[in-house]
């Protein structure tokens, strides 16, 4: 296992981190005694980075990841989201940031989250969404730096809104946040235009999430793929989505295969390659699945060349293009 500089913090963390929405669910049927095995696996393998959130199964996530915890000795780095309370989300514009992330409910939430990781100090907490109508006066931010100096959390983030991620460079450049989760794969490839350039001027900490596009550019969906009833996977790619994803996967393919490197190895190290990017966090649900990831860090770079040509798969999903 590789390790990185998580920006400018001190900390030092696993190129490959534990993405642990699936055991919290969401992603249909989940044996919690594969979540625990997958966890400490992981461990096993180097992974000291995990990333959780209070949405993940209502703390069922985080409180796995404390069980874990508990029985091992290693020093793992957890983070953790508190959202805003219910409302619009991504937030409109129209929404008050005091009234979705008030003073009262962030710190009543961070204690919960406190509680169900079984720890005095969280790692990093981020805030699970945001919006660019905040950014003149981002008040919630100001209360985790509170909440910081307290001692209740280390380092301070956000996890940026998928329709806009950019909305979260002057939070950046202002010096509000120690840490972004931000989506950058092979298809979405904006954060490579500013974001993450002002990451690595700003010495701001870049969590990778949603490398594999849900699963899609681990190169093991095609059209006729179904999912179970309550995986959040059937609205994500309804309609034709999933067949289009997985027509431009198999191009993507057609590019890797001269180079005998499987598919979550190409996704992988793209993100890798990165100079900005701290730390990767692909979901990992089994024993399986921390295995493979985990090899992947171990992997050579990306040849130039191949990265060069996986520059050309970026995909504007956002906008209707006359093409496919």
């Amino acid at each position: 296992m590789q390790y990185r500089k998580f920006g400018k913090s001190p900390l030092n963390v696993s190129a490959i981190g534990f993405g642990a929405w699936a055991i919290g669910g969401s992603w249909g049927p989940q044996d919690e005694q594969d979540s625990l095995a997958a966890l400490h696996r992981a461990i096993d393998l180097g992974v000291n980075f995990i990333d959780t959130a209070a949405g993940y199964g209502d703390g069922k996530s985080e409180r796995l990841i404390a069980q874990v915890l508990k029985e091992r000795s290693e020093r793992v780095y957890v983070a953790t989201k508190t959202p805003p309370l219910p409302g619009n989300w991504p937030p409109s514009p129209y929404d008050i940031a005091e009234e979705r992330y008030p003073e009262r409910y962030l710190r009543e939430n961070v204690e919960e989250r406190l509680r169900n990781l079984q720890t005095d100090r969280i790692d990093l907490l981020q805030l699970h969404t945001w919006t660019r109508a905040w950014n003149k006066n981002p008040r919630p931010f100001e209360v985790l730096r509170k909440l910081q100096a307290e001692g209740k959390i280390g380092l301070i983030g956000v996890s940026t809104p998928e329709q806009d991620q950019n909305s979260v460079i002057d939070l950046m450049r202002q010096g509000y946040v120690d840490a972004v989760q931000v989506i950058y794969n092979i298809f979405e490839q904006e954060p490579a235009a500013e974001l993450l350039p002002v990451a690595a001027e700003t010495g701001t900490g870049i969590l990778v999430r949603v490398v594999f596009d849900e699963g899609v550019l681990a190169g093991k969906y095609t059209a006729q793929t179904t999912f179970a009833e309550g995986d959040f996977r059937n609205n994500y790619f309804a309609g034709d989505r999933l067949g289009r994803a997985a027509a431009r996967v198999d191009k993507i393919k057609a590019d890797v295969a001269p180079y005998g490197l499987t598919m979550p190895q190409v996704a992988l190290q793209f993100a890798l390659a990165h100079p900005a990017v701290s730390t990767v966090i692909p979901g990992i649900r089994n024993v399986y699945q921390a295995e493979a990831n985990t090899a992947a860090a171990d992997a050579a770079p990306l040849p130039a060349d191949l990265l060069e040509k996986l520059h050309g798969h970026a995909w504007m999903r956002g906008f209707w293009y006359g093409g496919k």
